[in-house]
């Protein structure tokens, strides 16, 4: 149970305490985008922290995912009455990857399409700054190469899609980028069209997970039904 007191969880939960508190403060704008932006900044300081302590863990791995569905969640389902629809394929996606591929779910796309392994890619982003600082199994002890995923610039845009739009849309629909922020409607637009694109390559990312779990399912059932 010493697991559940690692530090990177702890975070974890502060997270959830942070989006269950934006929820409260939906109706108050400028609360609930500090609140909201907080939880999704800690989501970075989490896997650091794991890494940094040697507080890597499975259930980790588990409810950082959890974390990251429960706040956008609640986001679109407040947003837009089909926001429903976006959370549902989000908690599918997670069923998906962690029945099959456990915590190792962004290392697990050697055999994705072209599109899907550049999306989670971790574009040999390699630094010696972590050097002494990991010593996850999941790291060289040479030269640290992080294989989280995502470190492409095309895994960055589909990361901001994901985290970003949602609050984005908020922020558009409450008049903060209008009249706190006064950024003229262009960029609102382009803005907009520039997420919902990296929302979309998520997507497409999404779908190929659903698929191969189904072909997973079937494939074992049918070798069953052989043997």
């Amino acid at each position: 149970m010493g697991v559940l007191l690692y530090w990177p969880n702890i975070v974890g939960y502060i997270r959830i305490g942070l989006v269950f508190a934006a929820w409260a403060a939906y109706d108050t704008p400028a609360l609930f985008v500090l609140l909201y932006s907080v939880s999704i900044a800690l989501d970075g300081v989490d896997g650091w922290l794991a890494r940094w302590l040697g507080q890597t863990s499975r259930f980790g791995a588990w409810l950082d995912v959890v974390v990251d569905n429960l706040g956008r969640g609640m986001l679109w389902s407040l947003l837009f009455e089909w926001g429903f629809l976006v959370c549902a394929l989000e908690w599918c996606v997670f069923v998906c990857n962690h029945s099959t591929r456990g915590e190792q779910w962004k290392e697990s796309f050697s055999s994705s399409p072209p599109l899907i392994q550049a999306i989670m890619a971790n574009g040999n982003k390699c630094s010696s700054l972590f050097k002494l600082m990991c010593n996850d199994v999941l790291y060289s002890s040479t030269l640290v190469c992080v294989p989280a995923g995502f470190w492409t610039p095309l895994g960055v845009w589909v990361v901001g899609g994901l985290h970003c739009l949602p609050l984005w849309l908020y922020s558009y629909q409450w008049g903060l980028l209008s009249h706190w922020l006064d950024v003229p409607l262009w960029i609102q637009a382009a803005g907009t069209l520039l997420l919902a694109a990296g929302r979309l390559l998520a997507l497409s990312a999404e779908v190929w997970c659903i698929w191969s779990h189904i072909e997973h399912l079937t494939n074992d059932e049918m070798e069953e039904k052989k043997n």
